[in-house]
């Protein structure tokens, strides 16, 4: 219970410090705006010109593809920059300080990471969500937000998981920019950040629900809008196997880094 207490008064202080400046988080979160007017300008004319039976594609009305696309963005936009965080930590010297700390290095990255996000997501489903309201209307099931909660929190833990790899590969390379651009591009397509997975061909749908990004991004915002028992069990199913099969190897990799670690600067 003491370490948990820890790790939970981590949390506590990094979620109050994200309130330092408000200006910025609220300056920040505003860019959903625009990123959801373009979304709606796009997916309007593409369901027209789809010539949509019923104003539905594969299972998606325009409402459905708004809210599904917004709550996509704001678990991306919420998450903070983790593998940055951690790149220069390395590079100017200070992974020392933080390494000899009393505290596990991945619980204390993974506490501060979720203090970030909270305000950061939340400003973001508000700003989000007015924008779709109001060119769109409310979702069609207002108790999605709810059933789909569980499933966004695993969503930023197997977001963390995997930012962390990456962020510990500066343990070797320092620069860990090329492989977060890579991570973030294989979200965006077979997550289905940008596109519903279901407005792919078949065979990759098959393909992309079968990987993590779809578990972090695509199962928590599709169980949003058309919420069932069944899709839940499945969304947290998945998501399960992936976080304990990531979890795993990031403290393989971890240990594995430590003996490689060059620490410069200080």
């Amino acid at each position: 219970m003491k370490t948990l207490a820890k790790y939970w008064s981590i949390f506590q202080i990094t979620l109050i410090n994200s309130l330092a400046y408000p200006g910025e988080l609220i300056g920040r979160s505003l860019m959903i705006i625009p990123f959801m007017w373009i979304f709606f300008q796009l997916w309007k004319v593409t369901f027209s010109a789809a010539g949509a039976d019923g104003g539905m594609i594969n299972g998606l009305t325009l409402r459905d593809t708004l809210w599904y696309l917004m709550l996509a963005e704001t678990i991306e936009l919420g998450r903070p920059p983790i593998a940055r965080t951690m790149s220069e930590n390395v590079k100017d010297g200070s992974i020392a300080y933080i390494l000899n700390k009393p505290y596990d290095f991945i619980l204390y990255q993974f506490s501060t990471a979720m203090g970030e996000t909270i305000f950061r997501a939340m400003l973001n489903a508000i700003f989000g969500g007015l924008t779709v309201w109001w060119r769109v209307g409310m979702p069609n099931h207002l108790q999605g937000f709810l059933i789909a909660l569980p499933a966004v929190l695993g969503a930023w833990v197997l977001h963390f998981c995997i930012n962390a790899m990456i962020g510990l590969s500066a343990f070797v390379v320092e620069d860990v920019s090329a492989f977060t651009w890579i991570y973030q591009k294989l979200a965006f397509i077979f997550g289905g950040m940008l596109i519903p997975l279901d407005f792919y061909p078949q065979w990759l749908q098959s393909f992309a629900k079968a990987l993590p990004f779809s578990s972090a991004i695509y199962g928590p915002a599709r169980l949003f809008v058309t919420p069932s028992l069944e899709m839940f069990v499945n969304v947290m199913s998945l998501q399960i196997v992936w976080i304990v099969a990531l979890a795993i190897t990031l403290v393989i990799v971890y240990r594995r880094g430590l003996t490689q670690l060059t620490v410069n600067g200080g």
